[in-house]
Protein backbone atom coordinates (compact mmCIF):
# COMPACT_ATOMS: atom_id res chain seq x y z
CA UNK A 1 0.00 0.00 0.00
CA UNK A 2 1.23 3.49 -0.91
CA UNK A 3 0.62 6.04 1.82
CA UNK A 4 0.43 9.69 0.75
CA UNK A 5 0.15 12.69 3.09
CA UNK A 6 -0.65 16.16 1.70
CA UNK A 7 0.56 19.11 3.77
CA UNK A 8 -0.29 22.82 3.88
CA UNK A 9 -0.29 25.56 6.50
CA UNK A 10 -3.70 25.13 8.14
CA UNK A 11 -5.14 21.91 6.67
CA UNK A 12 -8.42 23.58 5.73
CA UNK A 13 -7.86 24.55 2.05
CA UNK A 14 -5.10 23.16 -0.15
CA UNK A 15 -4.10 19.93 1.57
CA UNK A 16 -7.67 18.68 2.13
CA UNK A 17 -8.47 19.63 -1.47
CA UNK A 18 -5.51 17.48 -2.56
CA UNK A 19 -6.62 14.66 -0.25
CA UNK A 20 -10.17 14.65 -1.64
CA UNK A 21 -9.05 15.01 -5.27
CA UNK A 22 -6.55 12.17 -4.94
CA UNK A 23 -9.12 9.94 -3.22
CA UNK A 24 -11.58 10.63 -6.05
CA UNK A 25 -8.99 9.81 -8.73
CA UNK A 26 -8.10 6.57 -6.93
CA UNK A 27 -11.80 5.66 -6.59
CA UNK A 28 -12.37 6.28 -10.31
CA UNK A 29 -9.62 3.75 -11.07
CA UNK A 30 -10.88 1.27 -8.46
CA UNK A 31 -7.50 1.41 -6.71
CA UNK A 32 -8.66 2.21 -3.17
CA UNK A 33 -6.97 -0.87 -1.71
CA UNK A 34 -3.60 0.30 -3.04
CA UNK A 35 -3.57 3.73 -1.38
CA UNK A 36 -3.94 5.44 1.99
CA UNK A 37 -4.41 9.18 1.56
CA UNK A 38 -4.63 11.90 4.20
CA UNK A 39 -3.70 15.52 4.87
CA UNK A 40 -2.44 17.70 7.70
CA UNK A 41 -1.08 21.13 8.65
CA UNK A 42 2.26 22.50 9.68
CA UNK A 43 0.56 24.98 12.03
CA UNK A 44 -1.79 24.55 14.96
CA UNK A 45 -4.04 27.49 13.98
CA UNK A 46 -6.94 25.49 12.54
CA UNK A 47 -6.74 22.20 14.47
CA UNK A 48 -10.16 20.57 14.60
CA UNK A 49 -11.70 22.91 12.05
CA UNK A 50 -13.52 21.53 8.99
CA UNK A 51 -12.56 22.13 5.37
CA UNK A 52 -12.98 25.83 4.59
CA UNK A 53 -16.38 26.42 2.87
CA UNK A 54 -14.98 27.94 -0.36
CA UNK A 55 -12.66 24.92 -0.72
CA UNK A 56 -15.62 22.57 -0.20
CA UNK A 57 -17.61 24.54 -2.76
CA UNK A 58 -14.81 24.29 -5.33
CA UNK A 59 -14.56 20.54 -4.82
CA UNK A 60 -18.34 20.25 -5.23
CA UNK A 61 -18.21 22.25 -8.49
CA UNK A 62 -16.01 19.49 -9.86
CA UNK A 63 -18.03 16.61 -8.41
CA UNK A 64 -15.41 15.73 -5.80
CA UNK A 65 -16.94 14.62 -2.47
CA UNK A 66 -15.57 16.30 0.63
CA UNK A 67 -15.42 14.07 3.69
CA UNK A 68 -16.18 15.48 7.13
CA UNK A 69 -12.89 15.91 8.93
CA UNK A 70 -11.05 18.19 11.28
CA UNK A 71 -7.68 19.77 10.62
CA UNK A 72 -4.69 18.20 12.35
CA UNK A 73 -1.02 19.03 12.68
CA UNK A 74 1.87 17.04 11.22
CA UNK A 75 3.68 14.84 13.75
CA UNK A 76 7.01 13.04 13.76
CA UNK A 77 5.05 9.77 13.62
CA UNK A 78 3.71 10.75 10.20
CA UNK A 79 7.21 10.38 8.79
CA UNK A 80 7.17 6.71 9.71
CA UNK A 81 3.56 6.17 8.66
CA UNK A 82 3.63 7.73 5.16
CA UNK A 83 5.69 7.05 2.04
CA UNK A 84 5.29 10.52 0.53
CA UNK A 85 4.78 13.84 2.30
CA UNK A 86 3.73 16.37 -0.33
CA UNK A 87 3.78 20.06 0.58
CA UNK A 88 1.94 22.86 -1.15
CA UNK A 89 4.73 25.44 -0.93
CA UNK A 90 8.28 26.10 0.18
CA UNK A 91 7.26 27.41 3.60
CA UNK A 92 5.34 24.17 4.20
CA UNK A 93 8.47 22.20 3.29
CA UNK A 94 10.61 24.20 5.75
CA UNK A 95 8.04 23.90 8.53
CA UNK A 96 7.51 20.18 7.86
CA UNK A 97 11.24 19.52 8.02
CA UNK A 98 11.40 21.40 11.32
CA UNK A 99 8.50 19.40 12.80
CA UNK A 100 9.88 16.11 11.49
CA UNK A 101 13.48 16.78 12.48
CA UNK A 102 14.69 16.33 8.91
CA UNK A 103 14.06 14.08 5.94
CA UNK A 104 16.68 11.31 5.95
CA UNK A 105 14.75 9.14 3.45
CA UNK A 106 13.76 11.85 0.98
CA UNK A 107 10.01 11.58 1.53
CA UNK A 108 9.24 15.32 1.71
CA UNK A 109 8.78 17.30 -1.49
CA UNK A 110 6.55 19.92 -3.07
CA UNK A 111 3.38 18.68 -4.74
CA UNK A 112 4.28 20.53 -7.92
CA UNK A 113 7.35 18.31 -8.26
CA UNK A 114 4.88 15.78 -9.69
CA UNK A 115 4.60 17.96 -12.79
CA UNK A 116 8.31 18.76 -12.93
CA UNK A 117 8.04 22.15 -11.26
CA UNK A 118 9.63 23.65 -8.16
CA UNK A 119 6.76 26.13 -7.91
CA UNK A 120 4.29 26.69 -5.11
CA UNK A 121 0.53 26.23 -5.06
CA UNK A 122 -0.64 29.65 -3.89
CA UNK A 123 -2.79 29.69 -0.77
CA UNK A 124 -6.38 30.51 -1.77
CA UNK A 125 -7.06 31.65 1.80
CA UNK A 126 -5.16 34.82 0.84
CA UNK A 127 -5.93 35.23 -2.87
CA UNK A 128 -9.46 33.70 -2.98
CA UNK A 129 -8.53 31.77 -6.14
CA UNK A 130 -9.87 28.38 -5.17
CA UNK A 131 -10.45 27.68 -8.87
CA UNK A 132 -6.74 28.03 -9.67
CA UNK A 133 -5.74 26.02 -6.59
CA UNK A 134 -8.11 23.25 -7.69
CA UNK A 135 -6.73 23.18 -11.25
CA UNK A 136 -3.12 23.04 -10.08
CA UNK A 137 -3.75 20.44 -7.38
CA UNK A 138 -5.82 18.32 -9.76
CA UNK A 139 -3.06 18.35 -12.41
CA UNK A 140 -0.46 17.41 -9.80
CA UNK A 141 -2.59 14.60 -8.35
CA UNK A 142 -3.23 13.17 -11.81
CA UNK A 143 0.52 13.21 -12.53
CA UNK A 144 1.22 11.68 -9.11
CA UNK A 145 -1.23 8.85 -9.72
CA UNK A 146 0.42 8.12 -13.07
CA UNK A 147 3.81 8.10 -11.34
CA UNK A 148 2.63 5.70 -8.63
CA UNK A 149 0.21 3.45 -10.55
Amino acid sequence: MIKVLFICHGNICRSPMAEMIMKQLVRERHMESRFAIASCATSREEIGNPVYPPARAELARHGVPCERRGARQLTARDYEDYDLLLCMDGMNVRNALRLLGGDPRGKVRKLKSCIGSDGDIADPWYNDRFDIAFEEIDACCRALLEELA
